[in-house]
């Protein structure tokens, strides 16, 4: 703190001797002037080019890059009259002394200006901050001159811990390698596992792991890089590997066993992105294979996420493992006056109009299945390839299309009827005379 107090005070000080010089007043005043006509000048053309801008379609990125630049665009235009008055002041060799205060002027107002945009256009707000406070702090230090003077106070304030020196720099250095190693691994990740997407070869199970496995080993890669490049002996972390180790094992096993669980899952391929499935009362289609859980959205559009675990231990149907079709059975009875064979060809006729059914590869077919009570009972199976878009909607549209199909032919559909046969004796009992 003594050497922070005294850190300012001499600074202090000789800012006060340096900025009391009329030379440097005026430059404070041009400078504080040309602000004005940069305001002036945004305030008309900002809106004309940000709706003009507007008009951009299909590129959003570029879009929020070039809004985001529109609304500082006074700096820009202070970036240019500064430019201007140096010009110009350095031609006619005026102050006498040097111009370095328009000159800085300038330069601090073009960093402010790019670091304003890039930090904003980083979608992370906090992240955002604090890329615009370290390189704002950086560049003003390097502009002004006094980066060795920074740098050596921030290392001053911290402490020794064994033979590693733990300051104020030495934590802001490790935060912005490391901030900027991770920010390139996950970029260059997701790159790549959007390229291994397009990969038609690959199955959707190998595209994922493999997806996963790059993330995953860049991360690594880059935190293992920046410790080093940072001076931290990794050999350091033997003990406190084992103690997280230890610490997983008890108190994160069901994390870690999801997480083995779905690289499980993805080698041995037992589902995959797009598969149908069944699990206890939830059926729907797979949305996404994550570490911890797969998603799995229903036909009514809630999203499930499932943990790996269940997956393995628990039962699941899996309706389009092997391949794409599903067999879907409609069970239905006509009347005994109705001819069996024109029932079963009207039947499959109806199942084959039905859009979603496949009538060429896996042409329905309908079988008599009994002599009902009161109807003749058949089976319709039939196969469709796509059962994502639901089971119970096929259903219904194919018994409309045997409906129709019944009736216009004149074939009935009975109903049970029941015939009650009431046995009662009826028994006359004499009336008593009245009495006189």
């Amino acid at each position: 703190m003594d050497q922070v107090i005294a850190f300012l005070a001499q600074y202090g000080q000789f800012a006060w001797g340096y900025l009391s010089r009329p030379v440097i007043l005026i430059q404070l005043g041009i400078v504080g002037l040309l602000f004005l006509p940069a305001l002036f000048l945004s305030w008309r053309v900002e809106s004309q080019l940000e709706e003009r801008a507007r008009g951009i379609k299909g590129m959003p990125g570029l879009l929020r890059l070039i809004v985001v630049f529109l609304h500082r665009l006074e700096w820009l235009f202070f970036v240019l009259l500064l430019a201007i008055a140096y010009s110009v002041t350095a031609a006619f060799a005026w102050p006498e002394d040097s111009n370095y205060l328009i000159y800085s002027a300038m330069l601090l107002a073009g960093a402010w200006l790019v670091i304003s945009v890039v930090s904003h256009v980083i979608r992370s707000r906090a992240v955002g901050r604090l890329f615009g406070f370290v390189a704002w702090v950086y560049v003003a230090a390097t502009i002004l001159g006094i980066t060795a003077e920074v740098a050596a106070l921030l290392d001053s304030a911290g402490f020794t811990v064994g033979a590693f020196r733990i300051s104020v720099l030495r934590v802001l250095q490790a935060v912005v390698f490391l901030g900027a190693l991770l920010w390139l691994s996950l970029a260059a990740g997701n790159f790549l596992d959007r390229r291994i997407q397009q990969i038609e070869e690959l199955t959707p199970s190998l595209r994922v792991l493999i997806g996963k496995i790059l993330r995953i080993s860049l991360i690594v890669v880059a935190a293992t890089v920046a410790m080093s490049g940072l001076g931290i002996d990794l050999t350091a972390f033997t003990v406190l590997s084992g103690a997280v180790g230890v610490g997983i094992g008890f108190g994160l096993q069901k994390v870690v066993s999801n997480f083995i669980s779905g690289i499980i899952i993805l080698m041995d391929q037992s589902i995959k992105p797009g598969d149908t499935i069944s699990l206890g009362e939830t059926f729907g289609w797979i949305r996404e294979l994550r570490a911890r859980f797969v998603s799995v959205v229903t036909r009514d559009g809630r999203e499930f996420l499932i943990p790996n675990e269940d997956l393995i231990t628990r039962e699941v149907i899996n309706w389009s493992f092997s391949d794409k079709y599903v067999r879907l059975d409609v069970p239905f009875g006509v009347s005994y006056e109705s001819n069996p064979h024109e029932v079963i060809r009207i039947a499959i006729e109806a199942a084959s109009s039905v859009e979603r059914v496949d009538g060429v590869q896996r042409p329905p077919v309908c079988w008599l299945t009994a002599f009902g009570d009161s109807s003749l009972d058949f089976l319709l199976r039939f196969w469709i390839s796509d059962p994502q878009e639901g089971l119970t909607n096929i259903r219904g549209t194919v018994l409309i299309a045997l409906w129709d199909g019944f009736q216009e032919h004149g074939i009935d559909i009975p109903y049970p009827h029941r015939e009650v046969i009431m046995k009662t004796s009826l028994q006359t009992t004499p009336q008593e005379a009245p009495a006189d």
